[in-house]
């Protein structure tokens, strides 16, 4: 047993050790851990405000409608040639307008809100199918847009995505003690003279673009873990929310890039390494707190 982990320890490091002596030599590595650094910032920010407010559910809702508009982008860029209509774009449109549609449908309907949740959850996948189906030769983008795909992030994407983070960061800073007040209790709010329902849904939209970010990172289907599980985390260590959010970013940073890092000698997924190292993480820290 003890020569398996030795072993085992050495092959692992082995490993993370090829990467980083890649990293210095592959623009793509370069790229791709660019990348997982400006997503952790958004998501250690973002991902406090979505446990604190316990709003999972809404945000796991817009990640699934994105692929609609991904695949509408790719096919009108395609088909019709909208050379500048990116699929990026189309994510950031469809996951704005999700964000207040289900927002709207959650404050003002009668139905039970996870119904019409799971019915935008949905359409929205079946939407970017239908789409991406029609769209001549790039059948093989679904698996990239499902479950992400690091390794292919250009120059372009990390022009996007740090734009992204500069306005989630900006819009946080600005508003971060109305939204920790809407985050907490809302009829507080209120009556303190806070507009409630607005910073509720620039949460939504903060939320939006950050689901926006993840899906370059580890995909649609994967995104709600990475954006909840290391502010989960991380509030079990905090208790202020500026702490929490600092600790969150950083534990996803970190998973990202050890993620990354163990994917690539074996050639393994990235998206999904990143996914189970984040998930095994959380569920050993849960354990090990409760003993």
């Amino acid at each position: 047993m003890a020569n398996m982990s030795t072993w085992f320890g050495t092959t692992r490091g082995t490993a993370i050790g090829d990467f980083f002596h890649a990293l210095l030599q592959h623009s793509f590595l370069q790229h791709a851990l660019l990348a997982g650094l400006l997503a952790s910032l958004a998501c250690g920010i973002v991902g406090t405000y979505v446990v604190t407010r316990r709003i999972t559910y809404l945000a796991g809702g817009i990640a699934h409608c994105v692929l609609g508009g991904m695949g509408f982008a790719r096919y009108m860029q395609v088909v019709h040639g909208w050379t500048h209509f990116e699929p990026l774009l189309g994510a950031i449109i469809t996951a704005l307008a999700a964000a207040f549609i289900i927002g709207w449908i959650n404050i003002h309907a009668k139905e039970r809100i996870d119904t019409v949740i799971s019915a935008f959850w949905g359409m929205g996948m079946a939407t970017g199918i239908l789409f991406i189906s029609k769209t001549p030769g790039y059948g093989e983008d679904m698996m990239a847009y499902l479950f992400g795909n690091i390794l292919l992030v250009t120059e372009r994407d990390l022009f996007i995505i740090g734009g992204l983070d500069v306005l989630i960061v900006a819009i946080s800073l600005l508003f971060h003690k109305q939204l920790v007040a809407v985050c907490y209790d809302e009829e507080f709010a209120r009556l303190r003279g806070i507009n409630a329902q607005f910073f509720y849904f620039l949460m939504l939209a903060l939320t939006a673009l950050t689901v926006v970010l993840m899906v370059s990172v580890v995909g649609i289907v994967m995104v709600i873990v990475l954006l909840t599980l290391p502010a989960a985390l991380a509030g079990r260590f905090c208790r202020r929310m500026g702490s929490m959010m600092a600790l969150a970013a950083g534990i996803c940073a970190l998973l990202t890039t050890v993620g990354l890092a163990l994917s690539y000698k074996p050639d393994l997924p990235a998206g999904a390494t990143i996914i189970i190292l984040t998930g095994v993480v959380y569920l050993i820290t849960v354990t090990l707190k409760r003993h």
